[in-house]
């Protein structure tokens, strides 16, 4: 019994020491690449890119969703955006290069309200703020907690509503206060690294991952053991959040369109987009065949033709739709293992 208790414990500094190894190295490839800004005792992470004297578009602010960071969003928009618009993309707290701050950003009210922080502190008076997945639920808290702050909505594949069933395993074994940490700080980094490409595939599913997407993404920030397990609590969290929170959302008067995919098999459609559709007057469902858990990546320019539509530009969002479906006709990709579904 002895022998198997010290062998258990060795096994498990072996496994703590390689994980700090393998964090620091991590951490290493993907440093941060904006600036901290102080939003009340703590700091998050973001890239600001100012206002340009060609500007046509309100300041938009971009929230990734779980698992991710802001490289996930940057990737795909600042190129479409630059001379347009102010820009800024945030690491959520906890998440990328942000500190977690208090047990306030448990929840997705917390973390909006240290984006509207943030906003203030770079000067945004205003926005459109466009969430992908968890971020759709900090977009629909934001508009509740700061509609005077939120010049319009545009959701991607959002995760807003109560949904039957539950979420992946891992993500409420990490939660739990001396299981998750030890989880967190073990196994979560060798055994999510095996799973970086076919999970990024699995979100991606039936569409294509793009060749450099995990490259210039860094999923792999959030197998460190403290976001690991950040993302855990946010993710296990959600259900609760949204079942109290989203009875609200016919308090939403702003501009609202909505995207989303038909073969989602992360946060599903029918219960999170047509939940919002139905609960925000005046918002304009868009649904797109084949098309997985990735709007921001894979229909890039019907995201950006949202985004001036809710600015208020004359845009035929029916038509670019069906320009995007036409793109996906031949996508069939299939998701290599699990996917985290949330819904």
């Amino acid at each position: 019994m002895i022998y198997f208790i010290l062998t258990l414990a060795l096994l498990i500094a072996a496994l703590v020491a390689w994980t700090q190894v393998k964090a620091r190295e991590i951490e290493a490839l993907y440093p941060p690449m904006g600036e901290m800004i102080d939003v009340g005792g703590y700091r998050l992470h973001a890239v600001h890119i100012s206002r340009p004297d060609t500007a046509d578009l309100p300041a938009l602010v971009f929230i990734h969703g779980a698992s991710g960071n802001l490289r996930d969003q940057l990737m795909p928009f600042r190129s479409k955006f630059e001379g347009r618009a102010e820009m800024l993309f945030i690491d959520r707290p906890g998440h990328g290069w942000s500190d977690r701050g208090g047990s306030e950003n448990n929840a997705p009210d917390g973390q909006a309200d240290a984006i509207a922080r943030a906003m203030q502190t770079k000067g945004i008076s205003k926005a459109i703020i466009i969430g992908h997945s968890f971020g759709g639920a900090i977009a629909a808290s934001f508009a509740l907690g700061h509609p005077e702050m939120t010049a319009g909505l545009v959701f991607l594949a959002p995760a807003t509503h109560p949904w039957p069933g539950g979420i992946a395993w891992y993500y409420g074994l990490t939660s739990t206060p001396v299981i998750g940490p030890l989880f967190a700080n073990t196994l979560a980094l060798p055994a999510g690294m095996t799973r970086i490409e076919s999970g990024s595939a699995c979100v991606f599913a039936p569409n294509p991952t793009p060749a450099d997407y995990v490259t210039r993404t860094a999923p792999a920030l959030v197998l460190r053991p403290a976001a690991f397990r950040n993302n855990a609590i946010d993710v296990n969290n959600l259900k609760a959040y949204a079942t109290r929170v989203a009875p609200r959302y016919s308090e939403i008067t702003t501009p609202t369109v909505i995207i989303t995919g038909d073969s989602d098999s992360i946060v599903l459609a029918h219960i999170h987009s047509e939940g919002l559709a139905r609960d925000i007057a005046g918002a304009e469902l868009v649904l797109i065949r084949n098309l997985g858990h990735k709007p921001d990546h894979v229909t890039t320019d019907l995201a950006v033709r949202a985004i001036e539509k809710v600015a208020g530009f004359d845009v035929d969002l029916k038509a670019a739709a069906a320009s995007a479906e036409a793109a996906l006709a031949g996508d069939d990709v299939t998701c290599p293992g699990e996917a985290p579904s949330a819904g």
